[in-house]
């Protein structure tokens, strides 16, 4: 696509505005992106301003605990200096913002836990775990249709399961 303004350069900037229903796109080049105050164009890329910007959004106002600034007990790294930074100052500043990095955790993937691919070395228990989740809604589904004879079925390989991870 070849930008609108000088319509010489690639389009790199694609801008969408909704007003009242009123849809207007503009489809610029980096150069002609620039001119538009509206834009604060910036052409570098940082994963810092990115992560900043996602925290900033999911978590309003400043972030203290008792009228001081939340910090890590190992380390003394404030929340507000991790935001600026976009690094942990230690291991253990994941405990100590656990309970503000959990939101943002959500805000962004959409849950809390570890939902992707295991490895197989590793897959073991956590394999099963998610074996039992699925069935408890499976269970929760035939309860709730009336389907007691199935229901008990899962049931028994619900406790089967946990007994395995017990047994363990």
């Amino acid at each position: 696509m070849i930008c609108q303004e000088c319509g010489k350069n690639s389009a790199t900037v694609h801008f969408t505005k909704i007003v009242n229903g009123d849809i207007t796109e503009l489809h610029l080049c980096e150069d002609c992106a620039k001119k538009y105050k509206e834009f604060d164009f910036d052409t570098s890329f940082s994963f810092h301003k990115f992560l900043t910007g996602l925290i900033d959004n999911i978590q309003e106002g400043p972030i203290k605990m008792d009228n001081k600034e939340l910090k890590c007990d190992v380390c003394g790294m404030s929340y507000s200096n991790f935001k600026q930074i976009g690094k942990f100052g230690c291991p253990h500043c994941y405990q100590s913002f656990k309970s503000k990095l959990v939101p943002l955790f959500k805000g962004v993937h959409g849950h809390d836990s570890h939902i992707g691919k295991i490895p197989k070395r590793a897959g073991g228990i956590i394999g099963v775990k998610r074996e039992i989740n699925r069935l408890k809604s499976k269970l929760e589904t035939l309860i709730k249709n009336e389907e007691f004879e199935k229901a008990a079925e899962v049931r028994d390989k619900i406790k089967e399961l946990q007994s395995e991870i017990e047994n363990r």
